[in-house]
């Protein structure tokens, strides 16, 4: 009865809040039809693009400082100052725009990925009856769809899972996803549907199954945000506007208009951060769009300007592809304390958060470990007390500054708004705020309409609806397979290529050096796991990349998938960048620890690696402390308490394993916490004992020293009945042997074998179907992940 009057109420009120938005729903339809109407017109007169290709650098400068007035000068480089840039261009105005690190550096390439409308925001819109939270979710979902239009290469639709848990919340949620749906109108990508909990499991097998009553998967866009930014900021390139990554702004210039005798911004001097030279850069409009740097760029033109942005930090996690579907995303509406967390894979890995956390303003934000264990927490929630979700197994982490703002011509100051916020300045200084990744084209096209009416522009409506960006003109979801036919690349490499640079993925092919193996012919990885090549860091230097740190975060999206590997890749990148820059030695050497410096704070490699130090607690069992003691001793033969590299060394040629000395050097060091040249005993202990307890995952010595114990190990003599003999080797299903066994009879049944290496140390067949040993048939009649050789004894 409860449950019914539940259900009565819940589609009462559904059913209320539904005819609302569809009446709000139609009318707002009806005004961007007519508005569309004149942005197609518009977007007919878009003329092609000046550049073929984007303008060097250098190209840049010297028109920044040879350009006597701009129309539009724009400061800050992220999604929104190179939408403004592209919006201003296309309509016919001389754009500059300068950022003072590098394009996307910042809040835009640490977002959770997503292009959405925000269904957290209309819940609170129908709640509220918030007309202002209505448009923006509105306003949001056209976006989102014309996103996925312009850069299909680097968007996409992503279903996303909302599992349900109590019956009551099946119709709710279930009515709001649906006003989801209807909202976004035409614009939807695809209709909402209700699975049921096995159908669930079948999609979302890592889900808690206990309790779950079933789900609701809705569809949001996904896209690579770093590599989406650099495309608006090459396609403005294109289109003419002057854009320099580089370039900090110390002041604003300002001169007297002699119509009103008041001050008035003219332009900003800018310094080129890579060499220090200084100019200045005159516009007749100055546009701020700076992101959490706002308040900053508003104090240069009034030292007595309100503060306007509050400044939360939203961390990210990124854990290994097998936590999540390749093709399902997750969300948790409420976590235990009333956030919302989302669970996504992306580039084949799995991205979970965010956090919202007041912080302060900084170019560089840490994550920090409490945020992480918060994350991690929320997941286990969701996910099978079958998968273990270990801290070991964060690859990479990172914080980004989500800029909310207040409106300052708002009767209440202290109110945040969830929309963006364009505000004049006296002296004519535009700042644009607030807003989210996804709302970026609208953003940019209300702040030149404002730059335009206040600064007395002679320009026509905005033109990027429906405008390409770089490499999406021409991109099909087929365009991989040429680049496999006609160049030789690897199907993993060719498909990443493709979803990167879209249509411009045949320039990245052309550069691909030869591999000198059968197959592929052409595309040199940076590292062995990742489908990054070589040809792209060339590349990248023709896409504005000025550091190691820009190529391994933003260019390609190493540092954010794993930072070992991140870190790995360094040494080959700055010696690439190094010989098409001309660097030299002092310059390679301070670009790694630049890049190291900000792979161990900014990635979550600090994080990481504290959670093995020394001061780590040993928790392990006596008979695990026995058995690790007998592996580190196969290692210290000499009994010194501590291992080396030559020791290493002498093991691994006993079992005939040949491994670089430098790769040697890097696998100790992981483990040498007290960073002497060498593991002592109590280190490896405490590595084993982390290993056990999910903080470290992925160690490369506990696994080299495992492997090279099975190998040292594999002769073990068992009882025997008849006489004759041989070895029984024992594998593992990836052929790897664990175990020789002596065996005195050509033909005998076996039920248990000792084998060492095994996690209980001990392979028992007695589950197995009799166990027959046939040095004819040379393998086991039985099942099972292990299978036995057998080889004559000689």
């Amino acid at each position: 009865m409860a449950f019914q009057k539940a259900v009565k109420g819940t589609i009462l009120v559904g059913g209320g809040a539904l005819a609302s938005v569809l009446g709000l729903s139609q009318f707002a339809h009806y005004r961007r039809k007519q508005v569309n109407l004149a942005y197609v017109e518009a977007a007919e007169c878009v003329s092609e693009p000046v550049n073929r290709e984007p303008p060097s650098r250098e190209a840049q400068l010297l028109t920044l400082q040879n350009t006597s007035e701009f129309d539009i000068l724009v400061i800050g480089g992220g999604a929104t100052g190179c939408g403004c840039a592209l919006d201003a261009v296309t309509r016919g105005l001389k754009t500059a725009l300068v950022e003072r690190d590098d394009f996307s550096s910042g809040t835009s390439s640490r977002s959770t990925k997503l292009i959405h409308g925000g269904v957290r925001y209309l819940q609170k819109a129908i709640m509220k009856l918030d007309i202002e939270q209505y448009r923006m979710v509105k306003e949001a979902l056209h976006e989102r769809a014309n996103l996925l239009e312009i850069a299909p290469h680097l968007s996409a639709p992503l279903p996303i899972m909302l599992p349900i848990y109590k019956w009551w919340q099946l119709p709710y949620y279930w009515i709001g996803i649906k006003l989801y749906d209807l909202v976004a109108g035409s614009n939807c990508l695809k209709s909402s549907y209700v699975l049921s909990k096995s159908r669930a499991l079948e999609h979302f097998p890592m889900l808690q199954k206990d309790k779950l009553v079933g789900a609701i998967v809705y569809y949001d866009g996904q896209h690579n945000d770093a590599r989406m930014n650099l495309a608006i900021a090459l396609t403005a390139a294109r289109y003419g506007a002057a854009t320099a990554n580089y370039m900090e702004v110390v002041s604003l210039l300002k001169k007297t208009d002699p119509q009103t005798g008041k001050e008035r911004v003219s332009g900003a001097r800018c310094k080129d951060v890579l060499t220090g030279q200084e100019f200045d850069v005159r516009a007749k409009c100055v546009i701020n769009a700076t992101g959490p740097f706002t308040d900053t760029v508003r104090k240069m033109d009034d030292k007595n300007a309100t503060a306007i942005c509050q400044p939360s930090a939203g961390v990210h996690i990124v854990m290994p592809g097998y936590y999540s579907p390749e093709s399902m995303g997750l969300l948790d509406p409420a976590t235990s304390d009333g956030r919302v967390i989302f669970f996504l894979p992306w580039q084949k890995m799995t991205i979970a958060g965010t956090t919202d956390t007041p912080t302060d303003v900084t170019p560089h934000p840490i994550p920090s470990e409490e945020d992480i264990n918060f994350i991690l927490n929320e997941v286990r929630n969701y996910l099978s007390c079958d998968v273990e979700v270990r801290r070991g197994d964060v690859l990479a982490a990172w914080s980004g500054i989500r800029p909310l703002v207040t409106d300052p011509k708002s009767a209440d100051t202290q109110s945040i708004s969830r929309n963006h916020v364009v505000d004049i300045s006296e002296s004519g200084l535009i700042t644009i705020a607030g807003g989210k990744w996804t709302t970026y084209r609208s953003m940019a096209e209300d702040t030149i309409n404002a730059a335009i009416k206040t600064h007395d522009l002679k320009a026509g409506p905005s033109r990027t609806v429906g405008l390409f960006l770089q490499g999406g003109k021409d991109w099909s979801p087929t365009l991989y397979i040429r680049l496999v036919q006609d160049y030789g690349l690897e199907s993993e490499v060719a498909q990443h290529l493709a979803a990167t640079y879209g249509d411009k993925a045949f320039e990245v092919a052309k550069m691909a050096s030869v591999t000198g193996k059968r197959w592929p012919i052409v595309g040199v990885r940076l590292v062995s796991e990742f489908p990054y090549i070589e040809a792209e860091v060339k590349y990248g230097i023709k896409e504005y990349a000025c550091t190691a740190v820009d190529m391994i975060s933003r260019r390609t999206r190493l540092a954010f998938l794993n930072v070992q590997a991140a870190e790995e890749a360094l040494p080959r990148i700055v010696e690439l960048m190094g010989r098409e820059l001309n660097w030299d030695d002092y310059k390679k050497q301070e670009e790694l620890e630049t890049a190291r410096k900000f792979l161990y704070y900014e990635m979550g490699y600090k994080s990481r690696s504290e959670q093995l130090t020394d001061r780590s607690e040993i928790s392990l069992r006596p008979s695990d402390v026995d058995r690790y003691k007998k592996r580190f001793h196969k290692f210290d033969a000499d009994q010194k308490g501590f291992i080396t590299i030559v020791d290493v060394q002498r093991v691994l040629e006993s079992i005939n394993v040949q491994m670089d000395e430098n790769t040697l050097h890097e696998i100790l060091n992981e483990v040498d916490l007290n960073k002497n040249g060498q593991v002592e005993l109590n280190e490896f202990l405490q590595l084993m004992s982390a290993i056990q307890k999910g903080r470290v995952s992925g160690s490369r010595l506990a696994i080299l020293m495992k492997t090279a114990e099975e190998n040292l190990d594999r002769r073990v003599p068992i009882p025997v009945d008849r006489s004759c003999g041989g070895f029984l080797q024992v594998f593992r299903s990836r052929g790897t042997v664990l175990e020789e066994l002596y065996l005195k009879n050509h033909k005998q049944e076996a039920s248990s074998v000792s084998v060492s290496g095994l996690d209980d140390d001990s392979l028992d067949l007695r589950s197995e179907p009799d166990v027959i040993i046939d040095e004819n048939l040379g393998q086991y009649r039985g099942g099972g992940s292990v299978f036995c050789m057998w080889e004559k004894y000689k």
